[in-house]
C-alpha cells in the first residue's frame, strides 16, 4: 500500500520531508496464488513469471503439464494449501453459486498476516463484512479491489475508510486498446451468426 499512501504524502500540502524508512513489499521472488487459472488467470500467470514470482494455482481442473511449465506454475488441488503458502492471492474466478463468497473468515484466517489479497472478478466472491475484520485486525496484510459489492459502494462503508485497501472502479480492462479488441470480437461473432458460419466465440452451455 505504499503507492497508495506514498501519493497522499507526496501532494499533501502538510509534507515537509520524505521518511526513509518508507518500504514496500516484493513482488520478485515472492509467491503469488492465483485461484481460477482460466484464460485471464493464465495470462497473469504469463506476466508474474517476468517477475520470477513462484506461481500457485487452484482450479476446477488441473491444466496440461506442458502449459503448467511453460510458466512455471504448480497445482494446488486444495484451495487452502494456496493461501496458506502464498505472499499474493488474485481472485479471477466467475461469480457463480459455489464461488459466492469464496473467500470469507475461515480462508482469510488461513493466509499468510503479511499477505495481500487481490480480486480481479466480482466482489460477490468475497465476504465484504469478513475482509473488513480482517484488515482492521491485520489477518492479513493488505487488499487490492478491482471489485466490490454493490458498485460503487455506499460513502459510508467500512472499506472505504481503510489504510490497508486500494479500491478501483472496476476498471480492469479499461484501455483503448482492450475496448476496440471487445468491440471487434462482437462485431466478428454478430457476422458469423448472420453468414451461418461458426461463432468465434461462442459460449457453450454447462
Amino acid at each position: 500500500m505504499c503507492l497508495h499512501a506514498g501519493c497522499h504524502i507526496a501532494v499533501s500540502p502538510h509534507t515537509k520531508h520524505f521518511a526513509v524508512d518508507w518500504l514496500g513489499v516484493e513482488v520478485t521472488r515472492a509467491t503469488l496464488g492465483i485461484i481460477g487459472m482460466g484464460s485471464i488467470g493464465y495470462k497473469v500467470a504469463q506476466r508474474a513469471r517476468a517477475f520470477n514470482m513462484r506461481i500457485l494455482y487452484h482450479n476446477r481442473n488441473r491444466r496440461r503439464k506442458e502449459e503448467e511449465e511453460a510458466v512455471g506454475a504448480h497445482y494446488c488441488a486444495k484451495m487452502e494449501d494456496l493461501l496458506q503458502q502464498s505472499d499474493f492471492v488474485m481472485l479471477v474466478v466467475n461469480l457463480t453459486p459455489e464461488t459466492h463468497k469464496l473467500i470469507g473468515k475461515k480462508e482469510l484466517g488461513l493466509m499468510k498476516p503479511t499477505a495481500t489479497l487481490i480480486n480481479i472478478s466480482r466482489g460477490a466472491v468475497i465476504d465484504q463484512d469478513a475482509l473488513v475484520e480482517a484488515l482492521q485486525n491485520k489477518v492479513i496484510r493488505a487488499a487490492a479491489l478491482d471489485v466490490t459489492y454493490p458498485e460503487p459502494l455506499p460513502r459510508d462503508h467500512p472499506l472505504l475508510s481503510l489504510n490497508n485497501v486500494i479500491i478501483t472502479p472496476h476498471i480492469g480492462t479499461a484501455t483503448v486498446q482492450a475496448i476496440r479488441m471487445m468491440a471487434e470480437e462482437a462485431i466478428a461473432n454478430m457476422l458469423a451468426v448472420l453468414n451461418d458460419q461458426p461463432i468465434p466465440s461462442e459460449v457453450f452451455p454447462k
